[in-house]
């Protein structure tokens, strides 16, 4: 496979400017790939052309030419025709049930499959992997499966953070994954922490960042994967 894949955690990290810290990340990608179609469905509670609007902005330094998929009256042929493919974050039931009900899931596996290039932060990374079991989101609507896009053949869990705020007594995050991987003790789960994120180049997977990611499968877990690791062996 020639997948061309960056799995980013979050679109900002602390108070930074929208995108900005991924800005390095994202460049490398688009050398080759100047038109890119934005797919703004996990944006729930956003006017899609005002999502739109934040990330063009946001990359204005790119030079990219991006439009919405919503802008397009036929779906499909906007991925077809577009050199890169750019996901955003909001709630991942929202974004895979589109996904679904445009019959894009299967089209954007064969079209990045094939090499072209794919961004996605928040759900558009949880999206990536293979199914959506272990996003953080809560499930507004049902989509026709959980299955996913398969860019990676494991489980993503964007925003990790095991924190535990005092007073409260809710399971943490560490303790939800536990739950998947007692379920289905087989299949792999990265972590990304915000300001990092996975990058994908056929046959070879980085973390990328200055945070450690973290793993859980089976018996093993929160083991840190330090920031740069090859975790290649993932694939």
């Amino acid at each position: 496979m020639t997948i061309n894949a960056l799995l980013l955690s979050s679109s900002r990290v602390g108070d930074t400017p929208y995108l900005t810290h991924a800005i390095p990340f994202i460049k490398p990608l688009t050398t080759h790939a100047r038109q890119w179609i934005f797919i703004p469905y996990a944006g729930v509670s956003m006017d899609y052309d005002a999502y739109l609007a934040t990330v063009v902005a946001g990359l204005e330094e790119l030079s990219l030419e991006i439009t919405g998929i919503h802008q397009h009256n036929d779906p499909r042929e906007a991925i077809k025709n577009a050199e890169g493919i750019i996901i955003g974050g909001g709630n991942t039931f929202h974004l895979l049930h589109e996904l679904y009900r445009h019959q894009l899931v299967d089209l954007i596996y064969e079209q990045v499959s094939q090499g072209k290039p794919y961004i996605g932060w928040s759900a558009g990374a949880n999206v990536a992997g293979m199914s959506i079991r272990t996003t953080n989101d809560m499930p507004i609507i049902e989509p026709p499966s959980f299955s996913a896009l398969r860019l990676v053949p494991f489980q993503l869990n964007p925003h990790y953070a095991n924190y535990r705020t005092p007073g409260h007594n809710g399971e943490t995050r560490a303790q939800r994954l536990l739950e998947f991987t007692r379920v289905d003790p087989i299949t792999p789960v990265v972590g990304i922490v915000e300001g990092s994120a996975l990058w994908r180049q056929g046959n070879t997977l980085t973390l990328l960042g200055t945070q450690s990611a973290y793993f859980f499968r089976g018996d093993d877990q929160e083991v840190p994967l330090p920031a740069g690791s090859d975790l290649s062996y993932l694939l």
